[in-house]
């Protein structure tokens, strides 16, 4: 299995759309596609972007890094998880103190993923 391009395709998606962002804008301020301005991006669904990009990076980085061994052992499996869960944790206890809709519903997301990784392995 690749898992670099199985894993990791909605990161890439998600960084080229945000590197892309400011062409994407003046392509809509042209007259010629008026028709289409509904669809623009609003600056707030930019952040939500961008905070999604940031949960994802370490599961991109671990990705990465498994695909470039030969073999995985116990010992790496075991970085995986106390890194994976790390960040996981502390991404739910900095979004547990945001009150804004789009954070508690990123602490959401985290969390479920997180129950759901545990599961997985018990």
């Amino acid at each position: 299995m690749d898992v670099k391009t199985h894993w990791n395709s909605i990161q890439e998606k998600l960084e080229c759309t945000y590197r892309l962002r400011e062409l994407t804008c003046d392509w809509f301020k042209n007259p010629k596609y008026c028709d289409y301005r509904a669809l623009l991006t609003t600056q707030g669904q930019w952040t939500i972007v961008k905070d999604v990009m940031e949960v994802l990076r370490p599961f991109q980085y671990w990705t990465l890094w498994m695909s470039k061994r030969y073999t995985i052992t116990l010992h790496h499996v075991i970085i995986i998880y106390n890194g994976t869960f790390d960040h996981m944790d502390g991404v739910m206890q900095a979004l547990a103190k945001k009150k804004t809709q789009r954070k508690e519903d990123l602490h959401f997301a985290v969390k479920f993923a997180r129950a759901d990784a545990v599961q997985i392995l018990y």
